[in-house]
């Protein structure tokens, strides 16, 4: 790690401040004051890494902004300064770029939103940071006068040859150039014939051209392009949603935004909600500008992602596509952010601190002062109750791009028309697919559920398998003979008697999921060829991208899958959708069951007749009668969302009210419960604001640690942070006792 010296003669120190704050990633309240020692005076300034005592140890912090741009109400309160005697001196100033401005406020801005500690959300931002000085790499050229007595062989004359049209060349591509070994360069070297020279190393991230492959865009198409192209050119924050049906060609549409960007000389940023969906993405996006975008998410290696996190740094990568953490890299100069299949639960970041990537991105794209868009076939209520108070501005494309058509959809009433005994696929759909396939087209079937059955009981007692450490039944994968729980990652083999009675062979699987569903097609479609798309065999983006090959190809005839199905993918001669479950999320007692519900299920049909053949959906409902049912038939889904809002606008419920929920964990049911019941106690109970709790969460023990909730709800103009933050001061901790906070929670679990 490079650093630079305390001495004043060397650097030329000016008159500075006596004192810095240094935010450092670590669970604290806010940055610490440090002393200037003499040496660094005036050097030091916000966004510098630094290194400084904590405790008995060092720690890498950066230095902080004096002043916070959050807005007063979201501000923590600050601690009175520390005495300038008591304040221990920086070490040493780590001889990086510093973090910058608009990557520091954002910092501070979702630190205050969400209630985390801002060195936390600091630790987002430098997860990948590299403080080791990029090694320089050399070259070998030819000396401007040979040696007189060099001794020269055939091979000698190839390298000098290869040198002479281009120089300097690094080893490896010399030797392949030349044809030569290791020890003919040496040789050379030796004679003095050859040198070595540092060389300029090649940009990791080429630069996409905007004018490589511009695409043919219809009549709306290119209106909406322009929009955003305007957007752009603007230079000025806006959001903007993109709407428009499924294959009506947005990706296109948005790309042309990214394209306007790249002409201004600008960053642009994508957030996809799955690493899934970046094979097929990318593969587009690299049709379109001639090289592949750089891509950021969890399965990048260590060394890939800290290159990254540098070239982006150094303005190297001019567009970058990844997952939610990809808000939290150092821009310098973004131009535009977009944010691909809005309305996904996948955008809320669970674990660690809690924020929603949509949201996030829109205070990112404010920040910089460029314009946001928000791009989705079913957009969630919040962006359309944004577009209709005119805080947002909408393009709309209303058809398929190419002249397709959108699906049929059918609902089957599964009390009318049911399934074999034992089986879960109607007469009907089996019939379809039947007829799908004689036409040699694909098929998919659809089930949001993970493994062979999600449940396991006995049929002499009755008990259920159930996870030791989570309110979960276990959830039974029988290709590798086990039980397990997809909370906590528990696992055991499937026993072969009961646990309870003892009894044998008496354990029986409840219910599908895609693994029961694939013995089903198998049994019944013996001659067809079947993919699995779940996240059990889908594990890396390789393997996706083989997947979708495999489909392309049509060396698939039935895909079956969860919700990985349900992404983006464009599937030419895919013509039939098969919903084996649609009623599966309508439960649960979450206000947003029946708003998600409906935009998987029509994601998952909009996989279906995007080329000429046209498409068909058929839903097997129990309940054929529902809202959400007739929605997906009659396609009229701003109907059906109006009806949402109008359900959640009497009560405050979001987007019309704000909530936060208050989660208690602790290692026993007592210590979470008289937490919980403290902070019943001083709850804030005023005009406009309300608690509803303690009680034990829906999944009441995960990982072993035992849960309570409570929900606060305010009015929409009301902000809650200051209020959560006065509440929970009220209430002390201790032992395994912890308070996590959840502002805007999309998940009641």
């Amino acid at each position: 790690m490079a650093t630079t010296s305390v001495d004043t003669a060397t650097h030329g120190a000016r008159p500075g401040p006596s004192r810095v704050g240094v935010l450092l990633p670590l669970p604290f309240p806010g940055p610490f004051d440090y002393a200037v020692p003499p040496g660094l005076e005036g050097l030091l300034a916000p966004g510098d890494l630094v290194r400084v005592p904590l405790g008995r140890r060092e720690e890498t912090g950066v230095v902080w902004d004096a002043h916070t741009s959050v807005p007063p109400d979201f501000a923590p309160p600050q601690p009175p300064p520390v005495a300038t005697a008591r304040l221990r001196p920086v070490v040493a100033r780590v001889d990086v770029p510093p973090l910058p401005t608009g990557l520091r406020r954002f910092v501070d801005w979702v630190a205050a939103y969400t209630l985390s500690p801002p060195g936390m959300v600091l630790a987002m931002a430098l997860r990948a940071c590299s403080t080791e000085v990029p090694r320089v790499v050399q070259g070998w050229v030819a000396t401007d006068t040979p040696p007189a007595d060099l001794r020269m062989t055939p091979a000698r004359r190839r390298v000098l040859d290869a040198l002479a049209r281009s120089a300097p060349q690094g080893g490896a591509d010399l030797q392949r150039a030349a044809d030569v070994g290791a020890s003919v360069l040496r040789g050379l070297e030796q004679s003095g014939a050859l040198r070595m020279v540092p060389m300029d190393a090649a940009p990791p991230f080429p630069t996409p051209d905007p004018d490589h492959h511009p695409p043919r865009l219809s009549g709306d198409q290119d209106d909406a392009a322009a929009a955003l192209r305007a957007c752009v050119a603007e230079r000025q924050f806006s959001v903007t949603l993109l709407e428009g049906v499924t294959g009506s060609g947005k990706t296109e549409i948005y790309l042309e935004a990214v394209a306007a960007c790249l002409a201004q000389g600008q960053q642009a940023l994508v957030l996809l909600p799955e690493i899934a969906l970046s094979a097929q993405w990318t593969a587009r996006f690299e049709r379109r500008f001639g090289v592949a975008p750089a891509v950021w998410h969890s399965d990048l290696t260590p060394r890939l992602r800290r290159q990254t996190w540098r070239a982006v740094r150094d303005g190297q990568v001019r567009v970058l596509v990844g997952a939610r953490s990809a808000l939290f890299l150092p821009f310098e100069t973004l131009g535009v952010i977009i944010v691909d299949e809005e309305h996904e639960t996948a955008f809320k970041q669970e674990d660690g601190v809690t924020y929603h990537a949509r949201d996030m991105a829109i205070v990112r794209a404010r920040l910089a002062q460029a314009p946001a868009i928000l791009v989705s076939a079913t957009p969630s209520l919040e962006t359309l109750t944004n577009v209709e108070t005119g805080r947002y501005g909408r393009i709309a494309l209303g058809a398929r791009h190419g002249g397709a058509t959108m699906p049929d959809v059918e609902a089957i009433d599964m009390r009318a028309d049911p399934p074999e005994r034992g089986l879960f696929l109607s007469p009907r759909l089996v019939e379809a697919m039947r007829a799908t396939f004689a036409r040699e087209e694909q098929a998919m079937l659809f089930l949001n559920r993970r493994g062979y059955a999600p449940l396991t009981l006995c049929r002499t007692c009755g008990h259920r398998m159930e996870c030791p450490n989570c309110s979960a039944w276990l959830v039974e994968h029988r290709a590798r003979r086990i039980l397990t729980c997809h909370h906590c990652g528990y696992v055991e083999p499937i026993p072969d008697a009961c646990p309870s009675c003892q009894t044998s062979g008496s354990l029986t699987p409840i219910g599908p999921g895609v693994e029961r569903i694939t013995e089903e097609a198998r049994a019944t479609f013996p001659d067809a060829r079947l993919l699995v798309m779940t996240s059990d065999t889908l594990t890396s983006p390789t393997a996706t991208a083989a997947a979708v090959a495999q489909i392309a190809d049509r060396t698939v005839d039935l895909v079956i899958g969860t919700q990985i199905v349900a992404k983006g993918w464009h599937f030419p001669h895919l013509t039939l959708a098969g919903i084996v479950d649609a009623d599966l999320g309508l439960g649960g007692g979450d206000l947003r069951a029946a708003e998600r519900s409906v935009q998987l299920l029509h994601q998952v049909a909009g996989r279906t007749g995007r080329a000429q053949a046209q498409g068909r959906v058929l839903l097997q409902s129990y309940v054929p009668e529902h809202p959400v049912m007739q929605a997906l038939v009659s396609g009229d889904f701003a109907a059906f969302m109006a009806r949402e809002a109008e359900q959640r606008r009497p009560g405050h419920w979001p987007p019309f009210g704000r909530l936060a929920a208050i989660i208690v964990s602790a290692d026993s049911a007592e210590a979470a419960d008289a937490v919980a019941d403290a902070l019943g106690r001083c709850a804030p109970a005023f005009d406009g604001v309300d608690v509803l709790g303690p009680a034990p969460a829906p999944l009441a023990l995960l990982r072993g640690r035992h849960r309570r909730r409570l929900l606060l709800r305010a009015r929409r103009t009301i902000a809650v942070q200051p209020i959560v933050r006065r509440w929970l001061s009220m209430v002390k901790t201790g032992g395994s006792t912890r308070v996590d906070v959840d502002i805007d929670p999309v998940s009641f679990l």
